[in-house]
């Protein structure tokens, strides 16, 4: 977890609940459905009543902090639900440094995987989503490290220019710009970055390149989101002095929605499933305080006080209001397509706006409503769920009208082919009697292939590269396909835009709508990503090619750097139908000496070079997504040994070490904890618990007698790293002696490194560590070291961040009658699949420990 929020508990539980309350509220909870981001809106009458509020009310608030997580749902959902202001969450970065709890994805996937969880929160709580550049590079400790890293100016500019687009009367940041190097460095930076924007975004010298697009924009007033827990008590949060506090209570009830305020907050922060968060929802009066930083105190506590939210605060927009207020006013609920003469009249009256700002906005809300009032249904589908550049696909239209307002389809277009039209001729689209269509949808032979733009091109450590800056800030890529219905609605002229979605249903989970996908022809894999060569010996290696067209023929070559050779130079290859794979095989010599570089295959097809390696990621809480990035793999030679062969694997949160282990030779068995019994791990050579396990698997606490006894008895038991504090159930005892974790850290990846004890088998057999092996490190050394153990644990390893007090914790070792225990907190879950060297050999390392007697020792052999 990165943020303040806190877990509970309890996914399947709360899961139950969202998809009960959904059958009730489909409006609100949208995104609780199978691949719900594509679901046409369908809203209620009490819901056209929500948007129509909300359309009468022209403020705007955006909160500001660093991670998926860090938002307050709460205070997001009390805005857009309560205020009715248009609310919008700035998430510095997209949180790809953090874990995963539901799946293997970590890096940039991970990062892709949390962007969606946060749409799918904004889905519920009302509020829309933006990001910067910023990579989630992993905790830092002081914000001086993080704007380094970052590029301060860079991502400075990103946030100037989200506010200059959005342009918030208030900004509200989640964390304390005055605290730096007393939290996470990218928390504090987040409410540095927003202070300082807050004056920029006025300043016409400031980034000018953006005036291009936008305007300069001054919000009126900026907060800090303050608590208890930044006094850090209750206690001293009540004597604290609040005469620059705004207090809100969001416990609210909404009779219009059947849902409260926290109930709607606590339902969109469990979709950041990948970081635990599903929990039970909360009902009842809560307290959220804001503190005034910038601009004036309203005196009313009203937060829009003295700021124009209505209509008026728009050249020509009191007639519109007059219209609008009015309907709010004596709302039908009956039957509001009553209602769309007057809607009609506001939509004319929203397009001689001067405004483009809030005459795109106003026009894309009225729409909706006008939609909804009518029942119109509108839909553009394919029918298949990806195609290629080149193309011609058969798109299916949709249009009913499910009232007894006269209406006329005059045309529907695809974009970006504008030639692409219906058969000419008008529908009258009579009540409930559906109007089918099927266009042809040329895709451009040099149309961008579907994958989230900011990871088109290769970026930094700390930011994404991002070649359109119109991009920026936009929390995915858009849709490449639409289709826009051209209507005439009682003599009114409406053209509604939809996206081309790919529809289907599945037996198990009835109608399912997915994105429609542009993926190149072909796209190749490897099994492994890294590969370990032990000594000189050639190995063979398979190379996945799977084809997303029919009848694809062509050539697949294996680029490698100078002392690495491969046979043959290249392979054909033919697959007859989409979707399907192959396999080829090439041999791989590695040099005699140790050395680490990158092998990439080079598809060959209808003379294009294809280098891409499709990932797709797919959870019931998001839409799927296609993810394009360089096809290659790591190749290490390298001198290492282990003892032993059979691994017994507790799986965690979700990791890639078991694979990794296989590289170096090791047989490796994922272990279900429920089959664990007394004996029952007795003929593996060690026993590996894998990420934050005790935080996430119940049953450990059951078990863990067991294990230790596997200890006693002479096994090899490796702990990895879990969080302090977050315990599933009630569980402590993770040692055979007392042992006490903490949020220590080191995040410093070259930070130094000494080894305390350097007569100790584990640094020693079978292979020997040495400085040399803390080189290439990613990301951090470690994280949730023990700051306290009993005299039984020998400290082998310590290290500390620049200026920092050095930390012992990392990796601790105690015999247990007649087998070893050892804890380790380094994160060898991100050193291992990056193909670290002397990650590799301290693992083994530690999976040999006890066997220096024993004549096991094995070389291996690839």
């Amino acid at each position: 977890m990165q943020g303040g929020n806190l877990a509970i508990f309890g996914n399947q539980q709360n899961i139950h609940m969202m998809r009960k309350l959904a059958v009730f509220f489909p409006g609100i909870l949208l995104g609780l459905s199978i691949c719900s981001a594509q679901v046409p809106q369908k809203l209620s009458s009490s819901e056209v009543y929500h948007s129509l509020e909300k359309l009468n009310f022209l403020g705007t608030a955006l909160y500001i902090a660093a991670h998926p997580d860090d938002e307050n749902t709460r205070l997001i959902s009390y805005l857009s639900n309560e205020l009715k202001a248009r609310t919008g969450y700035l998430s510095i970065t997209r949180g790809d440094g953090g874990q995963n709890l539901i799946g293997s994805e970590l890096r940039e996937l991970l990062g892709v995987l949390r962007t969606q969880e946060l749409l799918a929160a904004r889905k519920i709580d009302g509020g829309e989503q933006f990001f910067t550049r910023a990579s989630d590079f992993g905790y830092s400790k002081h914000s001086d490290e993080t704007l380094k890293i970052w590029d301060k100016k860079a991502i400075l500019g990103d946030v100037v220019r989200i506010i200059r687009k959005f342009k918030p009367d208030v900004i509200i940041n989640r964390f304390d710009h005055r605290s730096p190097g007393e939290t996470h460095g990218h928390h504090t930076s987040s409410a540095m970055l927003s202070i300082e924007a807050f004056a920029l975004s006025n300043d016409n010298s400031s980034y000018p390149e953006q005036l291009t697009a936008t305007d300069i924009w001054q919000p009126k007033r900026l907060f800090f989101n303050t608590s208890w827990w930044f006094y850090g008590s209750e206690e001293n949060f009540e004597k604290a002095d609040k005469s620059k506090m705004l207090r809100f209570d969001v416990g609210t009830y909404y009779p219009l929605l059947g849902l409260s305020n926290n109930e709607i907050a606590s339902l969109a922060s469990s979709q950041h499933l990948s970081q635990g968060f599903g929990r039970i929802t909360s009902r009842g009066s809560e307290n959220e305080y804001i503190e005034l930083l910038k601009g004036d105190l309203p005196e009313d506590g009203e937060l829009f006080e003295g700021i124009n939210t209505s209509w008026s605060r728009i050249t020509g927009g009191e007639a519109i209001g007059q219209i609008l207020y009015g309907i709010e006013k004596d709302f039908n609920f009956t039957d509001p397509s009553v209602h769309l003469p007057k809607f009609l009249e506001a939509y004319k009256l929203i397009q001689g706006l001067g405004d483009s700002h809030w005459k795109q906005l106003k026009s894309e809300e009225l729409e909706n409503l006008i939609l909804s009032v009518t029942g119109l249904y509108l839909e553009a589908t394919a029918s298949l769920p990806y195609t290629n550049p080149g193309n011609t696909e058969k798109i299916q239209i949709e249009a009913l009208n499910r009232s007894n307002r006269p209406m006329t389809l005059n045309s529907v277009i695809l974009t970006p082919e504008s030639d692409v039209k219906n058969d000419g001729e008008r529908h009258v689209l009579e009540e409930n009697k559906k109007i089918t269509l099927e266009l042809d949808l040329k895709i451009p032979s040099e149309h961008a292939y579907t994958s989230p733009y900011w990871l088109s091109e290769k970026g930094s450590l700390g930011m994404y590269e991002v070649a359109d800056a119109n991009l920026i800030g936009q929390a995915e890529t858009p849709k490449s396909f639409n289709a826009v219905f051209n209507l005439d609605i009682n003599g009114t002229v409406v053209s509604i835009s939809k996206p081309v979605v790919y529809k289907t249903s599945k037996p198990d989970k009835g109608e399912l709508y997915e994105p429609f996908d542009v993926l190149p022809e072909a796209t190749s894999r490897f099994i492994d990503k890294v590969m370990l060569f032990a000594d000189d010996a050639p190995r063979k290696i398979p190379v996945i090619i799977r084809s997303n067209a029919d009848n694809i023929k062509g050539q697949v070559e294996l680029k490698v750097a100078d002392g690495w050779k491969v046979s043959p130079s290249a392979n054909t290859f033919e697959i007859a139908n989409k979707g399907d794979e192959t396999t080829v095989m090439f041999t791989l010599s590695p040099p005699s000496m140790e050395s680490e570089s990158y092998i990439r295959p080079v598809l060959s097809v209808n003379g294009k070079e294809l280098t891409h390696e499709l990932i797709n990621i797919s959870y019931d809480h998001i839409p799927r997504q296609s993810i394009l990035l360089p096809s290659e793999a790591k190749i290490v030679r390298m001198n290492i040994s282990k003892a032993g062969e059979h691994i017994g694997y507790i799986m965690g949160a979700g990791d890639e070490v078991p694979e990794s282990l296989k590289q170096i030779g090791y047989t490796v068995h994922i272990v279900d904890p429920a089959t664990i019994q007394a004996g029952s791990l007795s003929a593996y050579d060690a026993v590996v618990v894998g990420i934050r396990a005790y935080n996430v698997i119940d049953e450990l606490k059951f078990k863990q007698s067991f294990l230790l006894d596997y200890v006693k008895n002479g096994g090899n038991l490796v702990v990895q790293y879990n969080t302090a504090g977050r315990w599933a159930g009630q569980f402590e005892g993770i040692a055979p002696f007392p042992l006490t974790l903490s949020n220590e850290r080191v995040t410093d990846e070259n930070s130094n490194v000494e080894i305390l004890a350097k007569n100790h088998s584990l640094v020693n057999f079978p292979n020997s560590i040495g400085k040399k092996d803390f080189e290439g490190w990613v990301q951090e050394r470690g994280l949730y070291f023990p700051n306290e153990w009993d005299p039984a644990f020998t400290p082998i390893l310590s290290m500390a961040d620049t200026g920092a007090t050095a930390l012992n914790g990392s990796l601790l070792v105690a015999p247990y009658g007649k087998g070893n225990y050892i804890y380790t907190g380094l994160s060898f879950f991100r050193e291992l699949p990056a193909g670290v060297p002397g990650a590799y050999k301290l693992f083994a390392n530690m999976l040999s420990m006890g066997k220096e007697k024993v004549n096991k020792e094995t070389d291996i052999k690839g």
